[in-house]
Parts: C-alpha cells; sequence; structure tokens
C-alpha cells in the first residue's frame, strides 16, 4: 500500500527564499553568530565597553605614573634644600626678618 503524501502549504513560499538560506547548517550557524554577538555573556556591547575603561585605565596610569616623578622630583628638592622649599611653599621666616610676597598679575 502506498501512502498518500500531503501537499504542504508553505511550499511555494519555501521555494521563493534562496537556497542557501533554507540549508539548515547555514541557519544554525547564523543562530550561533547571532548568540555570540546580541545574546552571550562576553558579546559585542560588553566587549567594547570593558575595551573602553580599559583606554580609560591606561591613559589614568599614565597620569599618575607622572605624577608620581614629579612627586619624586619635588621630595628630592626638598630634601636637598629644606630652608628654600619652606620659605617658598609655607612663607616661613627667621626671627629677624621680613617677608614680602609679590604676586605678579597677568595681563
Amino acid at each position: 500500500m502506498a501512502k498518500k503524501i500531503k501537499n504542504n502549504p508553505f511550499k511555494p513560499i519555501l521555494k521563493q527564499i534562496p537556497a542557501p538560506i533554507r540549508n539548515r547548517y547555514f541557519l544554525v550557524l547564523v543562530f550561533f553568530f547571532a548568540w555570540l554577538i546580541f545574546i552571550d555573556k562576553h558579546n559585542m556591547w560588553t566587549q567594547y565597553q570593558l575595551q573602553k575603561s580599559l583606554n580609560k585605565l591606561k591613559s589614568d596610569k599614565t597620569f599618575y605614573e607622572e605624577k608620581i616623578k614629579e612627586v619624586r622630583q619635588e621630595a628630592l628638592d626638598i630634601e636637598q634644600n629644606k630652608e628654600k622649599f619652606a620659605r617658598e611653599k609655607y612663607f616661613m621666616k627667621k626671627k629677624n626678618e621680613d617677608v614680602f610676597v609679590i604676586v605678579r598679575e597677568e595681563e
């Protein structure tokens, strides 16, 4: 006995879709890449945010390395000439001395 096969009502619609897109392996690959790009824990948006954060941290690192160099140089200057540092930064003076602070105005 031969079984009668029913006609699929979607066959004309399916024939309009190109053959590679109807391929199940292609569909699985598309789904897999869509999952990786949009849904996964390490998706593209997360990677972008992490890269942006990394760039900011690198720029902060260079800024603070420069500040550390400046502070070390200042500490070395303080050790070499403590009296000059105290006079310039804290306006300290000796007992029998008058100090005048002159501020230059820029035009």
